[in-house]
């Protein structure tokens, strides 16, 4: 490898990082805004929200640990626990996506979560175009996974945004759990390509 080889490696790293602790810290903030608005609007669908933004804190999490290091060892690993994290979030939407259909469960109208998922979804969306391109230059299967990660919860954001806000205008409270099933084949689909050496 050349010195201006390496230079752009570094630089390219370097980038990744960024990206990382931007979402990471987005997230954290996320888990508070989110946490305020699912308890007053009583919103099952915000309070899933919030479990994502703890799932991909998480991710960020095994990537900043993955590109402090090398080796297909660390790798391998990194991968495996991004697909854990894919089908926690899976399940998770599958039951509660569920449960709010069986139940009828009605949530308020909640100003705060249709402004902080907006947001959210524009955020992540770039941010997961950024992670893509990063991880393509890199080579780097992990920096690209967890970039589809951010993806669904841009997605997720945005089916959030969706419900919340045909719930506001229209009273459809079963128009988010719908969409979350949609996000659950999008992330069983992922998890089956990771488990099975497709990425």
């Amino acid at each position: 490898m050349t010195t201006a080889d390496d230079t752009a490696r570094k630089a390219l790293l370097r980038r990744g990082l960024a990206l990382e602790y931007t979402t990471l810290g987005w997230n954290v903030v996320g888990i508070v805004v989110l946490a305020v608005a699912a308890i007053s609007a009583r919103s099952v669908a915000l309070a899933g929200f919030g479990l994502d933004s703890l799932i991909e804190i998480g991710a960020s999490t095994v990537v900043i640990w993955e590109l402090s290091g090398t080796g297909e060892a660390r790798q391998r690993r990194a991968m495996r626990l991004i697909g854990f994290a894919f089908a926690t979030l899976a399940l998770y939407l599958l039951v509660q996506s569920t449960v709010v259909l069986a139940t009828g469960h009605h949530a308020h109208h909640s100003g705060l979560g249709i402004v902080w998922t907006a947001i959210t979804a524009l955020v992540m969306f770039a941010l997961a175009a950024g992670k893509a391109r990063t991880g393509a230059a890199l080579g780097n299967p992990v920096l690209k996974t967890e970039g589809r990660v951010t993806l669904v919860d841009g997605l997720l954001a945005a089916a959030v945004l969706l419900g919340l806000a045909l719930n506001a205008a229209l009273g459809c409270w079963f128009a988010d759990p719908l969409a979350g099933y949609v996000l659950v084949y999008y992330a069983v689909r992922e998890v089956r390509e990771i488990f099975s050496g497709d990425h």
